[in-house]
């Protein structure tokens, strides 16, 4: 054979072969990537089923002494004190005082001196945009992501659940129903709540709604893990509460009324909490799934004296202090997880010192997930000691009282460990002989006075460089409404629920801290009452209800008169005369971009300024 033809041949041996390996890749190569998408498909499916879900409750107003398990004689939770059994508790577990610093702390695992969130009212209980939430974390990680009731962390935009990390959230404005965010004329019976930011009417009570709605969801993504988040805004005043579970208490004559509807809106939790555990059981995932059930703070009404007889009635589980208090009373509250699949069973009680700032990092820690905080953390990871693999970390903690424009060093605090409380750095218990605060020993141990005191200084000092205002973003929205509960007031505190707003007295005007994201001409809508109410500027109503048995009275609306309607953002300054027959006065602007202060106000015809209770900003 020639030797071009030998080459020819081989040319076309190659090209033959070429080609059939081209055309089997051409087979094979969909075929194996199809075999390696299912691979990665099914590992992902057996990591998700593997992974646990999380259901955390957590009640407002609800202290450690308002539960039966616990000792309290007359309330009546049956499915808790079961629980119980049935779980870990952690008895030495501590909150902030107040709602809002305690969700902030929650989601965040850090101080709620750090976040923002240092008060419930006056631009404060808004979560700095820069916070990570636990929902984020498990967002980013797979995880579905609910929240049902009880928010408290901002109303406006970058505030609201649903720009949070929650994928789906059902709410009520403000800290409770019926404050001055909240729809108006809510009164926690068929009421109108906000879905991701869009208000729907339901039927119904509002913790029933709330548990309905968060085991519509559980089912809906119980083929894949979820976070649960269940924050009630009960048994938050007011104390309405449906008349039957009211008659379960009625005949008591160690409580008050007031106590009497308190303890009906603790047991209807209850009811709901065991629908929840029952749903739970029927769709088949309740073994790994993590069930939380805790308060926010310590007791607003369960300890408390009676405003006609002026004697001390209910059960403080022998603490000093309740909501709002630096002594254990006012912080330390129930606390109780139950895992089957993880061990987290049988009734144990742990009692070394945890906080709600441990939740992010445990949490994430005990599903498996990566946690790498970008900021400083006050909680840590606890989850060893909860499973019964290692001793609680030794350490020192913080909470305080603040409710105040900007946060005080010293104000109303309290240093912890497992066994000794620092109030106010001059007050020392040793809370294992002493549970009931009644014996301050500082002299006695000068030396543990400056150890704590030594922390608290170096924590402090940490803590201020940090602290900041949230601001409000306006521009994100066609539409966004501010209320004068979240306007940065000095010396007094505004209108912040709706019985307030009713009333009809003057407020004095009071700047927002906002972010306009986008320049441009705005139109701001400055109103007495919201717009939902259909109200003329000037309109009284009578539309009052007296109190029943079960829950409590609404006043009329007095009428207001005003006479000219202001406007200034920054340097910038407009005003108009006000006609009392339109529900607004509207003002025009443009706006450039970037922070600012905004103020809106009205002078009523006798002269006297009163803030806007309500300022609908358009953009254009």
């Amino acid at each position: 054979m020639k030797q071009t033809h030998f080459y020819k041949f081989l040319g076309k041996g190659i090209f033959k072969s070429y080609n059939s390996i081209s055309f089997f890749l051409f087979l094979a190569i969909p075929i194996l990537l199809l075999s390696c998408k299912e691979k990665q498909d099914k590992e992902k499916t057996e990591t998700q089923e593997s992974q646990p879900n999380i259901v955390f409750v957590i009640t407002d107003d609800q202290g450690y002494g308002d539960l039966g398990h616990t000792g309290n004689p007359i309330i009546k939770t049956p499915t808790i004190d079961k629980f119980a059994t049935e779980s870990v508790s952690l008895t030495n577990y501590h909150v902030g005082t107040t709602c809002a610093p305690t969700r902030a702390g929650l989601l965040t695992g850090r101080n709620c001196n750090r976040n923002g969130v240092w008060h419930t009212i006056m631009g404060a209980s808004m979560l700095n945009k820069e916070e990570k939430t636990l929902a984020d974390v498990l967002q980013g990680n797979g995880y579905k992501t609910g929240m049902f009731g009880k928010w408290h962390l901002g109303d406006n935009s970058p505030f609201r659940p649903h720009e949070r990390g929650f994928d789906e959230a059902f709410y009520h404005g403000g800290g409770g129903v019926g404050q001055t965010p909240d729809y108006w004329n809510n009164d926690y019976f068929d009421d109108s709540y906000h879905r991701n930011g869009v208000p729907e009417k339901k039927e119904g009570y509002c913790t029933d709604i709330w548990f309905d709605e968060a085991m519509r969801f559980i089912e809906d993504k119980k083929e894949e893990p979820f976070f649960c988040y269940l924050s009630l805004n009960a048994p938050h005043g007011p104390y309405n509460v449906p008349e039957e579970y009211y008659n379960m208490y009625k005949d008591e004559t160690a409580i008050s009324e007031k106590q009497k509807r308190f303890y009906g809106m603790i047991t209807n939790v209850d009811d709901n909490f065991s629908k929840l555990l029952n749903k739970l059981e029927t769709l088949g995932i309740a073994e790994n799934t993590i069930i939380v059930f805790t308060t926010d703070n310590g007791t607003a009404r369960g300890y408390k004296v009676d405003e006609k007889s002026k004697k001390l009635l209910g059960y403080n589980a022998g603490m000093r202090g309740t909501k709002g208090s630096e002594y254990d009373g006012g912080h330390r509250v129930p606390f109780i997880i139950r895992w089957p699949d993880g061990g987290l069973t049988g009734g144990k009680s742990l009692n070394s010192l945890v906080a709600h700032v441990d939740m992010l990092p445990t949490l994430t820690k005990l599903i498996g997930q990566e946690f790498t905080p970008t900021k400083t953390m006050d909680g840590t990871d606890v989850s060893s000691y909860l499973l019964g693999k290692a001793d609680a970390p030794k350490r020192y903690l913080v909470t305080d009282t603040q409710r105040v424009p900007w946060p005080i060093k010293g104000k109303n605090s309290c240093v912890m460990d497992d066994e000794w409380r620092l109030i106010k750095g001059k007050e020392l218990y040793n809370i294992t002989e002493d549970p009931g605060q009644k014996n301050n020993i500082a002299s006695a141990h000068p030396e543990k006075v400056a150890e704590m005191n030594a922390f608290y200084e170096t924590w402090w000092a940490d803590v201020i460089k940090e602290t900041k205002f949230s601001v409000i973003e306006l521009g994100v929205n066609d539409m966004d409404v501010l209320t004068c509960h979240d306007a940065r007031t000095i010396d007094f505190y505004p209108p912040w629920n709706q019985q307030m707003i009713r009333a009809g007295k003057p407020m004095e005007p009071a700047p927002f801290t906002v972010n306009f994201v986008k320049a441009g001409k705005y139109k701001f809508h400055l109103r007495r009452w919201p717009v939902e109410s259909g109200l003329a500027l000037g309109a009284a109503i009578k539309d009052g209800k007296p109190a029943t048995s079960h829950t409590e009275a609404i006043v009329d609306g007095k009428s207001m008169k005003f006479s000219k309607a202001y406007l200034k953002i920054g340097d910038k300054q407009v005003e108009a005369k006000v006609d009392n027959n339109l529900g607004a006065t509207v003002l025009e602007l443009d706006v450039a971009e970037g922070e600012t202060e905004l103020t809106a106000y009205f002078d009523m015809e006798d002269g006297t300024p009163c803030n806007a209770f309500y300022i609908d900003v358009q953009r254009l």
